[in-house]
């Protein structure tokens, strides 16, 4: 029986991101443009879109252009924002910060989240399906996607309404703690009989020494033993999360064949985007050396905070009645049409086609426009000199590092660094003058000729 496979950990789909969220516009030389352009390329989740909003100055605008390799993701970015902007009338701060971080986070959620996101689905179905011309959002613009690409936005969403997702044409529903307990006995192999000190190892060895001693021992091990990282409220999580699920081609006796299962990250934990980092330093107390609050805590606390600021720059605030309006207790209620979604003074949201990076270049409309062109650990290998047709003159370019593949050394740590630099410099950028010292990004400008 074999060790065990390193490089699965971090899977080859990311529901999230391999960094903490990050104002763009402020990583690396600050970009002051009135209205500011930003290509997220693989981000894997909303969670730099939401930081970078909540620090917008108010008049200023915001586009941000999104690009991903799987065709699920873009979809579970668009449920994610979708609740993000839950009107205040429809959903509380506490109930949509506990949802969000329920479905972006665990593998598998209450009934109670179940049906809202059920809800949430249908809604987003029919976003998608009256998209032709225009946004029928502006944070939800699926309007330049291919017409397939819509099409199976529609499918997935639509099998996110079902009560028991199955593999289509097969009858028996995928159960998510064999599809999670298959990718830890193949990551582990083994080591699988002793992963309690394997999760244990990884945690203050690693993650701990990297910056993430908010995370919490006994909150790291559940999820690593069953993918549930948030248990926010009482009640029993054991639905299938559909958001969690994915297709991935294997090669079968010389046939390609697609599986249906969870092909995320089950090592580096969905605590880095909001649970590690926090301008709240009261959140960040110790006593006898220990933090007092956790990465859940934190989290929670962030989502709440970013989730004011979008209530805060809706183009049309709530009256006070609307205010005081409590939220009803029916889900199907509480979920709203995608046109009655909070709408932020300024802010849109484009999802562009998988392909679309190749193309950008050729196209005059997107020539010199981006401010911020940001890519994911996972997707370093598309940088291409092609990339400085689109950036503006004093453009940053913010690339992920792999501090958090948790299956890397150190040795391995720092030859992925000095690769990005290469790549980068071969596209026409060189290492930012204003660049602070920082393992998470790394950040570039322009070649000045």
């Amino acid at each position: 029986m074999s060790a065990g496979r390193a490089s699965e950990g971090a899977g080859c789909i990311s529901l999230w991101g391999f960094s903490p969220s990050r104002n763009l516009l402020t990583t690396g030389p600050e970009q002051n443009a009135k209205k500011a352009n930003i290509l997220l390329v693989g981000s894997g989740d909303p969670r730099h879109v939401l930081k970078t909003i909540a620090g917008l100055p108010n008049k200023h605008n915001l586009h941000v252009w999104v690009i991903e390799n799987n065709i699920e993701v873009i979809a579970r970015q668009m449920l994610m924002l979708y609740l993000a902007l839950m009107p205040q009338g429809s959903m509380g701060f506490s109930e949509k910060t506990e949802v969000f971080l329920e479905i972006y986070g665990n593998s598998e959620i209450c009934n109670h989240t179940a049906e809202m996101l059920r809800h949430a689905a249908s809604h987003l179905i029919v976003s998608v399906t009256e998209t032709m011309e225009e946004a029928t959002h502006p944070c939800l613009d699926t309007s330049l996607l291919k017409f397939k690409e819509r099409d199976e936005l529609a499918r997935i969403f639509k099998q996110w309404t079902q009560q028991e997702y199955s593999v289509s044409g097969r009858p028996t529903p995928i159960v998510m703690s064999k599809a999670w307990d298959y990718r830890v006995r193949q990551h582990l192999g083994t080591r699988y009989d002793s992963r309690t000190g394997c999760f244990d190892w990884d945690l203050i060895m690693k993650l701990h020494e990297k910056g993430g001693r908010l995370i919490h021992k006994h909150q790291y091990s559940q999820w690593r033993a069953g993918g549930v990282a948030f248990e926010l409220r009482e009640g029993v999580y054991q639905t299938l999360n559909p958001t969690f699920l994915s297709s991935r081609v294997f090669s079968q006796k010389g046939s390609k064949v697609a599986v249906t299962g969870y092909w995320g990250d089950i090592v580096s934990s969905p605590y880095l985007s909001f649970g590690i980092e926090t301008d709240d330093k009261s959140l960040l107390k110790t006593q006898n050396g220990q933090h007092i609050k956790t990465a859940q805590d934190v989290s929670v606390a962030n989502i709440q905070a970013l989730f004011q600021s979008m209530y805060n720059r809706q183009e049309r605030p709530s009256t006070p009645d609307e205010e005081k309006q409590m939220p009803s207790t029916d889900n199907d209620s509480k979920c709203v049409s995608v046109n009655d979604l909070l709408h932020l003074d300024g802010i849109s949201v484009t999802f562009l086609p998988m392909d679309a990076l190749t193309k950008m270049p050729q196209k005059e409309k997107y020539s010199n426009l981006f401010n911020v062109i940001f890519f994911s650990v996972g997707c370093v290998h598309q940088l291409s000199p092609a990339l400085r047709q689109i950036a503006a003159p004093d453009a940053v370019l913010v690339v992920e590092l792999a501090k958090f593949i948790l299956d890397l050394n150190k040795e391995q740590e720092r030859g992925f660094t000095s690769k990005v630099k290469d790549i980068a410099q071969e596209s026409g950028f060189e290492p930012s003058q204003e660049e602070t010292i920082d393992d998470v990004f790394a950040i570039f400008t322009p070649q000045r000729c």
